[in-house]
């Protein structure tokens, strides 16, 4: 059962997802609040499995709520969304939100991300990721991460690289003449190198790191 909690500033979306979620089996709707300073506080005592927070509400916003519940070792976090916000969304995934969601996902979809997310997965589509991140990831480092080619082999940098153009992990086999359990394996070898739990993550740095601008 994965317990459910959203904050979001509008009363009918909010009903909406309460009702998708009580009615929907394996899923336990935890609580809601209609802002990001209530959503912290009854996160912390509710203690949910995953998080949903609206990026723009009143007062305390969806990234001041992220910031807030992640930093205190809380649940997986979703940022809901509309295109016109991608700013803010690539700021939440540098603050460690497991990914976004359309506010207009269809509720499978919705469904689906909340299930990922609890399975310890970042829910961004690999083509998604790389949108987000070609448009605002900073291009040129002013200081090179120490991991481009020290921490990471020559084969893990190439897989990194094409995480970060948003290639899953079946292409990037295909692309490296590889098995899709070794793909796995070197994901899971760059995860704890790089303290990060998720292919998204991993995206962010590789693109912070200027390693999409380096020589291949």
């Amino acid at each position: 059962m994965i317990s459910v909690f959203l904050a979001d500033d509008d009363a009918r979306f909010r009903a909406a997802y309460r009702k998708l979620f009580e009615r929907s089996d394996g899923f336990r709707f935890a609580g809601e609040a209609a802002d990001g300073a209530a959503a912290a506080e009854l996160v912390a005592r509710r203690r949910p499995d995953v998080v949903l927070l609206d990026v723009q509400m009143p007062g305390t916003d969806g990234l001041a709520a992220a910031r807030r519940i992640l930093a205190a070792g809380g649940p997986r976090v979703i940022m809901l969304t509309t295109f016109d916000l991608d700013e803010y969304v690539h700021e939440a995934l540098t603050l460690g939100a497991a990914g976004f969601l359309l506010k207009n996902a269809a509720p499978a979809e919705v469904l689906h991300a909340v299930r990922t997310v609890h399975a310890g997965n970042a829910m961004l589509a690999p083509e998604v990721t790389a949108r987000l991140l070609e448009r605002f990831a900073p291009r040129r480092p002013a200081r090179p991460h120490a991991f481009a080619g020290k921490l990471l082999s020559d084969r893990e940098l190439q897989v990194i690289r094409l995480v970060a153009r948003g290639f899953s992990n079946q292409r990037i086999a295909d692309e490296l003449f590889l098995s899709l359990e070794t793909v796995r394996t070197y994901l899971r070898r760059m995860f704890i190198k790089l303290e990060v739990s998720d292919r998204t993550q991993l995206a962010v740095l590789a693109h912070q790191a200027g390693l999409l601008h380096e020589q291949r």
